[in-house]
């Protein structure tokens, strides 16, 4: 190992993992005294403690008490297939770093259930706090509704709002199925958007909106949805009557297998007459008629980020927005060429 830390501030969880050559969770692992750690690494954290005289006051606090660390979670919509995914990955992460995880639930996103459901949270004492795709308006709320030096993390926030932020790269996703229908040779694609208020949805209106202008195509008017579907389905009810719609890119899964509904009653075929794009890539994607083409965001990904960079701040370190979390399109049966 290198040398001893130098300086006045205190040591923080990120100098005993970089003196010992292990990531932060392993070294919360050691704190937390985990059995999932080898031997040799648990002494080089150890000697790494004692080298820096670390004093982890989150965990001194814990031990008095007899409580676990605990990480916050303020989640909006947990029925949805988006958020649920990335809470699987915040309590898969916070398992393996140590960290149990208690999740609070806002009954509305207006300020007054989110400050009651925020105050829950700092009541159970916990490290820090992940908000989950919550609206701009929501997560701000939740944000400044938290005690002054409480570490935060915002899933799915403008960065402009939150410096330590998680994000799946909407752009990158929405390109990917619009460039795919417009290379099967579909003239346009005409867009079913999520709800308003919601910054992932908004951020794919202006993503598809984007794809289409640097094509050089004309972008048609959004048709609203609200990610249920039943919006979904109202949609598709509408397009079926428009002999110029050949293409539909949906803000999530639900709503197009709302559209596949509405299409298949309205004696439209998919893919054809109409090809179909999703979001989300659910379970049950690929067992609809037809299986449906959709982007694949990693989730869970996103939500391992969040517990690691919260960790962080927990330790003391500055708040880094880490990398965007990449999709994947999943080609399947209801995109084809466009009709003549």
């Amino acid at each position: 190992m290198s040398g001893v830390r130098r300086g006045a501030r205190p040591a923080v969880i990120g100098d005993v993992a970089r003196l010992a050559g292990v990531s932060n969770q392993t070294v919360s692992r050691v704190l937390n005294e985990r059995p999932n750690v080898r031997p040799e690494t648990r002494e080089r954290v150890l000697d790494a403690i004692r080298r820096l005289d670390y004093r982890p006051n989150l965990m001194a606090r814990g031990l008095v008490r007899q409580q676990p660390h605990t990480i916050g979670v303020i989640s909006f919509d947990t029925v949805l297939f988006g958020p649920a995914s990335t809470l699987l990955g915040i309590g898969r992460a916070a398992r393996a770093a140590g960290y149990g995880v208690t999740i609070a639930t806002p009954e509305s996103h207006d300020r007054g259930s989110i400050i009651e459901a925020a105050g829950d949270l700092v009541g159970h004492a916990v490290a820090g706090v992940i908000s989950v795709f919550a609206s701009r308006a929501a997560a701000t709320g939740a944000m400044l509704s938290l005690p002054e030096g409480m570490p935060a993390v915002a899933v799915e926030a403008a960065p402009e709002h939150f410096t330590a932020t998680v994000r799946i790269d909407q752009a990158a996703g929405v390109r990917m199925a619009v460039e795919h229908l417009l290379h099967l040779g579909h003239e346009t694609v005409w867009h079913v958007s999520g709800p308003r208020d919601r910054m992932d949805a908004q951020t794919r209106v202006e993503s598809w909106r984007a794809a289409l202008e640097e094509a050089g195509r004309q972008a048609p008017r959004v048709v609203p949805g609200d990610w249920s579907p039943e919006s979904g389905y109202q949609a598709g009810l509408e397009l079926a009557e428009r002999r110029d719609v050949t293409a539909v890119f949906a803000a999530n899964d639900h709503m197009a297998l709302g559209l596949l509904r509405a299409f298949h009653e309205r004696g439209v075929r998919v893919p054809q007459d109409v090809s179909v794009v999703g979001f989300d890539d659910i379970p049950e994607a690929a067992y609809l008629i037809p299986p449906l083409t959709t982007v694949r965001p990693d989730h869970e990904e996103v939500g391992r980020r969040a517990v690691e960079t919260l960790l962080r701040l927990v330790g003391g370190e500055e708040a880094q927005a880490p990398p965007l979390v990449a999709p994947t399109l999943i080609r399947r049966a209801s995109t084809a060429p466009a009709r003549d």
